[in-house]
């Protein structure tokens, strides 16, 4: 039996061709006969089908072209919100900041206001300062003022604020500035008062931020939460004012209490004071002199 003869390369070619060229032939039988056969509509069914085949192409591209709209307006949308929030948060800021410096104008106000009003009560000169420095301790012990000898300042001048003694002026004042020593300062001195029982005695610096009132007897009525003022016997201080309130007495080793105040003014945080340019009158009544003397009660 002969072997069939192989099959060669123009041989498959040829039938390549004939295969193309039948289904050519077959697709365009089919659509001579759709272009002539009706659907019930009375269209052909060629022009259905090429209508059906194109309807979803441009269903498609108009899904496709509303997509990327949409995405598009999304972006220009979001990036509009960003740009928008930016300059929101700016405009928060800058109110923010307006805000807090109406709030510090309207509390310098009320400082001043209440400075004003001291003034008025005193019926002597004095002069508002301000103070403008602190000394580079732990609690600031003296401070300077923008006040000097050009406004009347003088050496031992004494300093107040709408809260209580503050201190007084030390040194040689210059022309436009003096400095002040504050109550805390443990070189610091003031004849005081017990207000409720009127014991006497001197008030001086104490650890940190505290003060300390000196020779005042152990038979004297001495209570927390007492209320110390200014005798006004120091020659310095005016009567009266305020200095501190007591938070311990306890009956010293000796003669003399141990008594420990927390200072009216809040020296981290004063900002402006009132210099007394005249010296405060002389000696008080016979019971403050007497107070002071002998550290008795009342």
């Amino acid at each position: 039996m002969k072997a069939a003869p192989p099959v060669t390369a123009a041989v498959i070619d040829v039938r390549r061709r004939t295969g193309a060229l039948l289904g050519v032939v077959v697709l365009a039988h089919v659509i001579l006969i759709s272009t002539q056969v009706n659907t019930r509509t009375g269209r052909s069914a060629f022009d259905a089908v090429v209508f059906g085949v194109f309807g979803e192409a441009q269903r498609l591209v108009a899904s496709l072209s509303g997509s990327v709209s949409s995405l598009w307006a999304r972006y220009v949308a979001l990036r509009g919100v960003r740009e928008e929030n930016a300059a929101l948060r700016a405009q928060l800021s800058t109110i923010e900041i307006r805000l807090q410096e109406q709030r510090a104008l309207a509390l310098r106000a009320e400082r001043l206001q209440a400075l004003l009003d001291l003034r008025q009560t005193l019926g002597q000169r004095t002069v508002a300062a301000q103070i403008i420095a602190g000394d580079a301790t732990a609690y600031f012990r003296t401070v300077t003022i923008d006040r000097g000898t050009n406004d009347g300042v003088a050496t031992d001048a004494a300093v107040i604020s709408p809260r209580g003694v503050v201190g007084r002026v030390v040194g040689h004042p210059a022309a436009r500035a003096a400095r002040v020593q504050l109550l805390v300062d443990r070189n610091a001195g003031i004849g005081a008062v017990i207000e409720r029982s009127r014991a006497g005695g001197v008030v001086v610096g104490d650890e940190g931020q505290m003060l300390r009132m000196e020779y005042v007897s152990n038979l004297a009525d001495v209570r927390p939460g007492d209320l110390v003022v200014s005798s006004g016997l120091d020659g310095i201080y005016p009567k009266g004012f305020v200095i501190g309130e007591v938070v311990s007495a306890e009956r010293g080793a000796g003669l003399y209490h141990a008594i420990r105040l927390r200072p009216a003014v809040d020296f981290s945080t004063i900002e402006e004071v009132l210099v007394l340019l005249d010296p405060p009158a002389g000696a008080t009544d016979a019971n403050d002199i007497d107070a002071a003397g002998t550290g008795g009660g009342a």
